[in-house]
C-alpha cells in the first residue's frame, strides 16, 4: 500500500476543506456574529494541517492508485473531514462536547440529518451555515469534488470514484473520470442555484434560501429552524422543496442525459419508472390513511402525505408534520421507506431501488428456473443483462446491510434504548435518513442517546454513506496483507 501517496491526497482534501470555511466565515462577517473567530481559527488549523502534510509528501511522483489505495483514501478522507469539521462547533461553544460535535459533523457530511441540537435557532448564523455546507459538500461527495478540481487526481481517479459513488453500477458519463466528476458537480450546482431562486420567489430570506437549498440537494435535511420546513407554513415553499428532494433522488446521470436532450432515455429508464411508481403509490396510501382520520381537508392530507413520503423515501429528513401521531399503517410505510430509499447514483442513501429491482427479478428467475429447468435466462435491467458478478455484489451488500442493521439494533437495545427508538435509529443512520420514531422522532433529537450509542450511529452513518464495502473491507486482515 502506498502510504505516502495516500497521505498526499488526503492532505490535499483537508486543505480544500479548510479553504471552504471561508464561505461561512464571510457569513460571520456579514451578520457580525460570534462565529468569525472560531471559523478563522478552524480555517487556519485545517489548512495548516493539510498544507504541511501536503508539502511534506509532495515529492511523491508515483500517481498509480491501486484498488486498496483508493478505498483507504476515501475512508480516511471522510473520517478526517468529519474530525476537522468539529472545530467550528467546539471553538464557538455551539456544541461543547467532542462526541456530540463529531456526531453533528459526520451527520452533515454523510447527509444523514440526525442532530443533537435542541435549539437550532439560538446558534450563530455562520455556524449554522457551516452545518449546512457540510451536507452540501457531502451530498455529491467530497472525493468526487476533489477529482473534479484537483488535476493530479486525473490518474487513478476511477478507483476513488468507485469507492465513494453510491451506485451498484458506476456510470462514467465521459471518457475521463475527472470530466465526469466536473459534469456531476455542474449539474448539482445548477440545481442548487435554481432552488435558491425559487425559494427566494416564495418569500424566504436569502440566508434561509441558500441554507435549505444546501441541505435539500444532498438530501440532507438540516434546517435553520427548530420546526424544520414546517416553520414556514407555506404550500409554495413545501412544494419547491418537495420537487427538489424528488429530483435529488434521481440518478444524476439521468439528469445529464435529459440536459443532453435524451428525453426518451430519461423517462424510459426502468429504475426511474419504479421510483415514480413507488413514490406515487406510497403517497396515495398515506393520503388515504391520514385523510379524515388526521386531516379533515383534502389539500392538507395530500400535502403532508406527499411531503413526508418524499422526504423519507429520498432520505432527506425534512418534516412538516409530527408523523408519530399518524395511524400505524402510515408509520409503517414511512419506516419501510427508510430502507428502500431513492435511485442509485442519486444523493440519497439506503439500499437503493436498483438493488431492490434486481433482487426481486433474481428471485423470480430462480422460481422460473424451477418450473423451466432447461431455460437459458438471466437477470436484465431494461434490455441490459446484469452479470453474475454484479448480482453477487448486490446480494452481498443486502445481507451485510441487514446484518449490520440487526447488530446495531441489538447494540442500541443493550444501551437501554427502547425498541422502537433502536429500530428506527439504526434504520435512519444506516440509511442516512435523519428523523425516526420514538425518542428520535420528528419533534425530538439525538441528544439523549448514550455516548456509546452515538458512536455506533456515527459508524452506521459512515457505513451507509460509503455503501458498506469501502469501510468493512478495511477491517479485514486480508486487506492489509501484501
Amino acid at each position: 500500500m502506498n502510504f505516502r501517496l495516500i497521505a498526499y491526497l488526503v492532505s490535499a482534501l483537508v486543505f480544500f476543506l479548510g479553504l471552504s470555511m471561508a464561505l461561512p466565515l464571510t457569513a460571520a462577517l456579514i451578520y457580525s456574529d460570534n462565529g468569525a473567530w472560531p471559523l478563522l481559527v478552524s480555517l487556519m488549523v485545517t489548512c495548516g494541517i493539510g498544507g504541511c502534510v501536503f508539502l511534506w509528501t509532495r515529492g511523491h511522483r508515483n500517481f498509480y492508485l491501486s484498488h486498496r489505495d483508493g478505498m483507504m483514501i476515501v475512508a480516511l478522507g471522510w473520517i478526517a473531514s468529519g474530525l476537522l469539521a468539529t472545530l467550528p462547533y467546539l471553538l464557538s461553544g455551539a456544541i461543547p462536547g467532542f462526541t456530540d460535535a463529531y456526531f453533528e459533523s459526520m451527520s452533515g457530511f454523510t447527509t444523514t440529518g440526525a442532530s443533537i441540537l435542541k435549539n437550532i435557532e439560538a446558534l450563530p448564523p455562520s455556524i449554522l451555515f457551516w452545518r449546512a455546507q457540510t451536507q452540501w459538500l457531502g451530498g455529491m461527495g467530497i472525493i468526487v469534488l476533489s477529482i473534479a478540481i484537483l488535476p493530479f487526481l486525473g490518474i487513478g481517479g476511477m478507483q476513488l470514484y468507485k469507492a465513494e459513488t453510491p451506485s451498484p453500477v458506476v456510470d462514467k458519463l465521459t471518457p475521463r473520470i475527472s470530466d465526469t466528476a466536473k459534469t456531476l458537480w455542474k449539474i448539482y450546482i445548477f440545481m442548487t442555484v435554481f432552488e435558491i431562486l425559487l425559494l427566494l420567489a416564495g418569500g424566504m430570506t436569502l440566508y434561509d434560501s441558500i441554507y435549505h437549498s444546501f441541505t435539500t440537494m444532498p438530501t440532507g435535511g438540516f434546517s435553520s429552524k427548530n420546526a424544520s420546513v414546517g416553520h414556514y407554513q407555506s404550500i409554495y415553499i413545501e412544494f419547491v422543496i418537495l420537487a427538489f428532494m424528488f429530483l435529488a433522488g434521481i440518478n444524476f446521470s439521468l439528469h445529464y442525459k435529459l440536459i443532453r436532450g435524451n428525453v426518451r432515455q430519461f423517462f424510459w429508464n426502468p429504475e426511474l419508472r419504479v421510483y415514480l411508481s413507488i413514490t406515487g403509490l406510497f403517497i396515495f396510501l398515506v393520503f388515504l390513511d391520514v385523510y379524515s382520520t388526521i386531516y379533515p381537508r383534502i389539500l392538507d392530507a395530500f400535502s403532508y402525505a406527499s411531503f413526508q413520503v418524499v422526504s423519507i423515501l429520498t432520505t432527506t429528513g425534512f418534516v412538516t408534520a409530527d408523523y408519530e401521531k399518524w395511524p400505524a399503517f402510515s408509520q409503517a410505510i414511512l419506516f419501510f421507506c427508510m430502507f428502500l430509499c431513492s435511485m442509485a447514483g442519486s444523493t440519497g442513501g439506503g439500499i437503493k431501488i436498483m438493488r431492490i429491482i434486481l433482487m426481486v427479478k433474481h428471485c423470480y428467475l430462480e422460481i422460473f428456473r424451477i418450473i423451466h429447468p432447461h431455460a437459458t435466462t438471466m437477470v436484465k435491467l431494461g434490455n441490459m443483462p446484469v452479470s453474475q458478478t454484479i448480482m453477487r455484489s448486490i446480494w452481498g451488500f443486502f445481507l451485510l446491510y441487514m446484518g449490520l442493521y440487526i447488530l446495531g439494533v441489538i447494540a442500541l437495545a443493550a444501551l437501554e434504548m427502547d425498541m422502537i427508538s433502536a429500530l428506527s435509529a439504526m434504520a435512519t443512520c444506516l440509511g442516512n435518513v435523519g428523523p425516526g420514531f420514538g425518542s428520535i422522532g420528528p419533534t425530538d433529537n439525538y441528544a439523549g442517546v448514550p455516548m456509546a450509542g452515538k458512536w455506533i450511529m456515527i459508524f452506521a452513518m459512515l457505513l451507509g454513506r460509503l455503501e458498506i464495502y469501502t469501510i468493512i473491507v478495511l477491517l479485514m486482515p486480508a486487506f492489509w496483507r501484501k
